[in-house]
């Protein structure tokens, strides 16, 4: 799976969960700010990525830092070369 398929995976999970427009969804955009995720929908978004990947990104001081979709994706691809490393 290359860095773009992960990028869109989460996207299109994240937008089809929250009901969000695709156009939200660029990297700089802020969880709480430019989406309007709350702390509660946080956990309901590691649940619908951790289906969306196929495995646990359970890792609650990692989680805590990401602020951006930016972030995420970093956070996703560090998870998964983690897995296949």
């Amino acid at each position: 799976m290359t860095e773009k398929e992960v990028i869109e995976i989460a996207n299109v999970a994240l937008a089809e969960e929250f009901e969000l427009e695709m156009e939200q969804m660029v990297p700089e955009a802020r969880f709480n700010d430019d989406l309007g995720l709350d702390s509660l929908d946080a956990v309901d978004m590691v649940v619908v990525l951790e289906q969306a990947f196929g495995f646990k990104l359970r890792d609650n001081q990692a989680l805590r830092e990401i602020r951006t979709l930016d972030d995420l994706h970093k956070y996703i691809l560090r998870k998964k070369s983690e897995l296949e490393g």
